[in-house]
């Protein structure tokens, strides 16, 4: 009898251990994020929007390659989720039907998982900035296919009431932006060459928001946006005027990897910046405020553009 009230209390005890454990791990595992954003946050002075508690695995890319067997592609979370599959869901179904493969857009979560996914070569199919796209093609075996044909640079904008002339007027004040590896925002921060003397980058999602945050809600002292969107934007209401302009490069494209063979590639390519396809875009255009469409692009139009990576993590090999 007391062997069994024994044994009765050790596997009491043995369930609370366990539970406590799971308890622990999962609390864990939920901290992880914030402390690895909040590493690189002090590293560049940047705020972090904690990503959402969950996601499903079959939502991986990994997944996605394996048990659906189809290709995978993917972006930056520039938007939320619902955004970005009205945006890129069309195009994948498109170039599905061209190439006769699978292929499957998959949004990541945050910054933090874009990165780590798209460093370790999970993406078949990109579209991203020019200098994430440079990396690619030294790195993963890339070959960029088409671009937007506009040329691609960004603009600090203010308020037009503020006095704020110049862009080292904003040490140490807000301004609203993408966090790194943006484009925008690492051309922005590396006029910033005194470690003293930094902006602190509210992270924000997309170009609309970005405006809203600074003309209208006030949220911050200045923002970055495409030089495209500030033009559409200031057409209507005329809120904002820049302060910096970013040096014009080769506009974002889109990029494949090995698993894409060189022919689909090619007519993943063609299909594109074909008439047929201008419907299918036509969110894509919208959204980067882009006039002129796409247009075939080549690994030379990004040769050197990953320089601006150099003080990012994980991006030097």
């Amino acid at each position: 009898m007391k062997i069994r009230s024994a044994l009765a209390v050790f596997l009491a005890l043995l369930f609370v251990f366990i539970s406590r454990l799971s308890v622990a791990e999962s609390s864990e595992a939920q901290n992880l994020a914030p402390m690895q954003a909040s590493s690189a946050a002090a590293m560049k002075k940047v705020s972090y929007t904690p990503a959402s508690a969950t996601f499903e695995k079959s939502n991986l890319p990994e997944h996605i390659a394996g048990e659906q067997g189809a290709l995978v592609f993917s972006a930056p979370p520039r938007e939320t989720e619902a955004e970005a599959l009205r945006i890129y869901r069309p195009i994948a179904e498109y170039l599905t039907h061209i190439i006769g493969k699978k292929i499957v857009f998959h949004y990541p979560k945050d910054w933090l998982t874009y990165q780590k996914e798209m460093q370790q070569g999970n993406y078949d199919l990109v579209f991203d900035g020019p200098h994430l796209n440079s990396w690619r093609i030294s790195n993963l075996q890339h070959h960029t296919l088409v671009k937007l044909a506009d040329e691609y640079a960004f603009v600090v904008v203010v308020r037009k009431e503020d006095r704020i002339t110049n862009l080292k007027q904003l040490a140490g004040l807000r301004i609203c932006g993408m966090t790194p590896p943006d484009f925008g925002t690492l051309a922005v921060l590396g006029q910033f060459d005194n470690p003293a003397r930094q902006p602190l980058i509210i992270n924000t999602l997309g170009a609309t928001k970005v405006y809203e945050s600074v003309a209208i809600e006030k949220q911050c002292n200045a923002g970055i946006l495409p030089a495209a969107s500030l033009k559409k934007f200031n057409e209507s209401k005329n809120l904002l005027r820049a302060i910096y302009m970013t040096q014009p490069i080769p506009n974002q494209a889109f990029s494949a990897g090995p698993r894409i063979s060189r022919e689909d590639q090619a007519r993943i390519a063609a299909a594109l910046v074909s008439p047929e396809a201008s419907q299918v875009v036509s969110r894509l255009m919208a959204a980067n405020g882009s006039d002129k469409g796409l247009a075939f692009a080549g690994k030379n139009d990004y040769t050197g553009l990953d320089v601006y990576l150099k003080d990012s993590w994980g991006y030097s090999r």
